[in-house]
């Protein structure tokens, strides 16, 4: 089973002689974000690949910086660099596993209320609460956005 990591880099030399160059560039700039976690990692990690849970949380920061980026060229009207991020995004996504979608969350939060009000601890109030709950279940499955949205929902 590959990893990762080694992935990443598989891909690099795939687009390198696919000539695919914003491909190819997202891929570099994604391993050398990796390559710097591991320097300066304590002690240093060498020759090793970078376990795949800290590598997709650099993948998931970075497709997070590129949603900010389309966010903000959106607000300036540079769709030029829009369609550059988005791009880059749809590449750094193909590495993330498959979200949950809304209303697979809103199940699992009707679920949650509904186990609570059975045992008779259900606080309207404790929204926080509730979340964190969720949030810790369902942590790299689903957006927080969407289980937030899903609760406001069903505590109104």
């Amino acid at each position: 089973m590959t990893n990762l990591h080694q992935t990443i880099k598989e891909q690099i030399i795939v687009a390198l002689r696919a000539k695919d160059t914003i491909r190819l560039d997202t891929l570099r700039g994604l391993y050398a974000l990796i390559m710097n976690e591991m320097l300066s990692a304590k002690p240093p990690i060498k020759g090793e690949f970078f376990p795949d849970d800290k590598v997709l949380a650099l993948i998931k920061r970075s497709a997070k910086q590129r949603k900010d980026s389309i966010e903000q060229f959106t607000a300036g009207h540079r769709k030029d660099l829009v369609s550059k991020e988005e791009a880059e995004l749809e590449i750094l996504e193909a590495f993330l596993p498959k979200l949950m979608s809304p209303k697979e969350v809103k199940a699992v939060v009707k679920a949650h209320v509904d186990r609570l009000k059975s045992a008779g601890n259900f606080d309207p109030k404790a929204a926080g609460k509730l979340t964190g709950a969720i949030m810790k279940e369902l942590a790299g499955k689903a957006d927080g956005a969407v289980v937030k949205s899903a609760i406001d929902e069903l505590l109104k």
